[in-house]
């Protein structure tokens, strides 16, 4: 059985879908790809992973790393999985481009390349938002490209993670707003 249970963020609604033991999705309501994993019966229930997610909620939009991250249950592809689990290590506050997922996937895989489009839809597609941070994803040249709950809310994010970083720091971490059509899908 799914369960579902809904968080008020500062950036708006927030539904967080578990099956009993582990997330298996967290979608601002209303984004691309919304649900994409909830089966078409659910029912909304208090669990105790959801009060566990909504303390990690609650101390991410208090503008805190975490120190914790809730059990996850990735119901995803072996290629979205690998480029999941390597958003999961882009630390609070820093960025990593498509390319540099790509260039590690490829080195996980022993091949030459890997390409960006593939890594970029694989991120789209990421059913955890925030807590596998896809918004911590960025253009080759640093710009804001897509994301998948809007880019107002990612430029959002971004910016409140920025500001847990001293002065000197956040000048080192660049948030761009170029969004080049071609991106835009990502």
């Amino acid at each position: 059985m799914t369960y579902t249970f809904h968080y008020d963020s500062p950036l708006g609604g927030i539904t967080i879908a578990s099956n009993g033991t582990g997330i298996t999705g967290l979608w601002f309501d209303g984004q691309k790809y919304f649900g994409l994993t909830l089966p078409e019966h659910y029912e909304e229930k208090e669990l105790p992973i959801f009060e566990e997610t909504r303390r990690w909620l609650d101390i991410y939009f208090s503008g805190r790393e975490p120190d914790f991250t809730p059990l996850l249950s990735m119901e995803t592809t072996d290629f979205r999985r690998a480029v999941w689990d390597i958003l999961l290590t882009i630390p609070f506050g820093k960025t990593m481009t498509y390319g540099e997922i790509a260039d590690k996937i490829a080195g996980k895989k022993g091949v030459a390349r890997m390409s960006a489009q593939a890594v970029g839809g694989a991120v789209g597609h990421n059913a955890i938002s925030l807590i596998i941070p896809c918004h911590r994803v960025v253009g080759a040249n640093g710009s804001l490209t897509g994301y998948a709950g809007g880019i107002e809310k990612k430029q959002k994010l971004l910016a409140m993670e920025k500001q847990m970083f001293g002065k000197d720091e956040a000048e080192n971490v660049t948030v761009q707003t170029e969004i080049k059509a071609s991106d835009a899908r990502y």
